[in-house]
């Protein structure tokens, strides 16, 4: 992964130190709350319904050992004891003090890491696809780029004070794993036939009270001009973006007003004004290539007979290998997904004793390698398939071995109304109720890959518009209901999901869902996924199962 240099270290430094002098200001009365404000969001702190919640940055999801260790030890220390990923790859420590808040960015900036621009109006953490340089299905390293972008946007001048948040992903295989089209900016690696790689540009996708899936503005975008045309249309939402309505201030409310056609042609007009020259280096572009070197892998047998042989003999490792150990580009190699939703759990949680038991393992046997996924699970992109029932077994002491990845209990869910003041309702023990009806583990390898997505108010942070089932929590009349949804997806298909029907409440929502997995079940031909089920039959099945229980 890349290796911060001095101008990277000195910067945390200056910004570490500057932050400290801005709390000591706050805790001495000589900030106000609405002074301090936007000053600590700039360094990702939040102040939540108990505490401060600090948003730490995992560019394009990738750590190391070393740095989950030091997360591990800041929650101990500082936290609960545990930590948070979310949907943006990102770690948040939710009980936090502001007092301690300088010294977390210290210790943050020792092992390379901090909260810069993961809140505000600014381009956010950039994502990447978790499987980057671990698959054969992409065309180039995503990471490269990701990282590239990174050093360009961070407290870029120009782009410090946009109308509304902005996020970037970058994926560069068929299968998307980045939700590319809900981001105000997507973009797709592609290679041209003469083998140029370049990219595919989308622009405008994102949930929220109003979502919206990504248009396509530019098929193919030479990758040496990526930076000029990403100010291109950057400095065109700047000049048009909203500013006097934070619902209206998105570039997705941008491109849908203007048109796709009209602002691609107001994009490629001001890229013109640029000039033509490219716009990263050689030079550098090798430098940070560099640091992305493929990994050294041994000669192996594409077979492991240790595998095999645990497969046979332990059916809880053999479920574990069908649904989490995905294929590695390298024969004798595997990747291995590690689940954040062990049922009854928070989704997305680890706390430090399992952040440890990851961190040695990627040291051990997965080449100092760990990724977040934006589906808040953790991955080891480079293990032995020879070593896998050793980590599996390891995973499970930690209960960190759930073996269902893309099945019903991989739930996505936001901290909702347990810690979120934005919150209309509860997310996380709707969650819990759910991967409950489906701990029966033979169950939920029968249904098969469902994505199920809980956001706890309109501003989506679970996805939920784009689960393949949807939830929303919503407040009536200070009591909690939830609007589900039906046939969204994230992926390379992408569409907002279609509306069930009337709220229900609480105490119904897990109930809904085991009916709808039961509806599919009877109305799926050929071993159709669920979402195929729906696409085929749309919700007029759905609908009738859930109200005809509720009533």
């Amino acid at each position: 992964m890349y290796q911060y240099d001095s101008i990277d270290k000195d910067f945390l430094a200056d910004r570490s130190a500057e932050f400290r002098g801005q709390v000591t200001r706050r805790l001495s009365g000589e900030l106000s709350e609405d002074q301090f404000k936007p000053l600590r969001l700039r360094n990702g702190l939040y102040l939540q319904l108990h505490a401060y919640m600090l948003r730490v940055a995992i560019p394009y999801g990738s750590l190391n050992p070393t740095q989950l260790r030091k997360l591990a030890w800041i929650g101990r220390t500082y936290d609960k004891g545990y930590g948070h990923f979310t949907t943006r790859t990102n770690l948040q420590f939710h009980w936090i003090k502001l007092a301690d808040a300088p010294d977390i960015m210290d210790h943050l900036a020792s092992v390379d890491m901090h909260a810069i621009q993961t809140s505000g109006n600014c381009i956010r953490n950039v994502t990447a696809d978790p499987y980057a340089g671990a698959t054969a299905e992409e065309i180039d390293d995503p990471r490269v780029w990701a990282e590239a972008i990174r050093q360009w946007s961070t407290v870029h001048p120009e782009f410090s004070w946009l109308p509304r948040k902005f996020k970037i992903a970058v994926t560069a295989a068929a299968k998307d794993r980045t939700a590319a089209k809900t981001h105000d900016i997507g973009l797709n690696l592609k290679r041209a036939r003469d083998g140029v790689l370049g990219f595919e540009v989308m622009v405008g996708g994102g949930l929220g009270r109003m979502p919206y899936i990504a248009p396509t503005i530019r098929q193919f975008l030479p990758a040496t001009r990526l930076f000029s045309y990403l100010e291109a249309i950057l400095r065109v939402y700047n000049r048009h973006g909203r500013r006097d309505n934070i619902h209206k201030a998105r570039i997705k409310v941008l491109v849908a007003t203007l048109g796709r056609d009209e602002f691609a042609s107001q994009v490629e007009a001001e890229w013109e004004k640029i000039g033509a020259e490219p716009d990263l280096p050689d030079t550098e572009l090798a430098r940070i290539r560099g640091a992305f070197a493929p990994k050294t892998f041994e000669t192996l047998p594409a077979v492991s007979e240790a595998l095999e042989a645990a497969k046979g003999s332990t059916p809880a490792f053999a479920r574990f290998v069908r649904n989490n150990l995905k294929p590695h580009k390298v024969a004798g190699y595997g990747i291995v997904e590690v689940s954040l939703k062990a049922i009854g759990e928070t989704p997305g949680d680890a706390n430090a004793d399992q952040m440890v038991v990851i961190a040695d393992l990627a040291e051990r046997y997965g080449q100092g390698v760990i990724r977040v996924t934006h589906e808040q699970n953790l991955i080891l992109p480079h293990v032995k398939l020879d070593d896998a029932p050793t980590v599996w077994a390891a995973l499970a002491e930690a209960r960190l071995a759930t073996p269902n990845m893309n099945l019903v209990s991989d739930i996505i869910a936001c901290p909702g109304l347990d810690y979120c003041a934005l919150a209309n309702a509860r997310a996380i023990s709707v969650a819990q109720h759910i991967a409950e009806k489906f701990a029966d583990q033979d169950r939920a390898e029968r249904v098969g890959e469902l994505k199920v997505k809980i956001s706890g108010c309109i501003n989506a942070c679970g996805h939920h518009h784009v689960g393949h089932i949807g939830i929303l929590g919503v407040d009536k009349k200070g009591e909690e209901f939830y609007q589900l949804t039906l046939g969204g997806s994230g992926a390379e298909d992408a569409a907002v999901g279609q509306a069930l029907g009337p709220a229900l409440p609480y105490d119904r929502v897990a109930d809904a869902v085991d009916t709808i997995v039961e509806t599919y079940l009877r109305e799926r031909q050929d071993g159709e996924r669920f979402l195929d089920t729906f696409r085929r039959t749309g919700v007029a099945p759905f609908k009738e199962a859930v109200y005809a229980d509720a009533d």
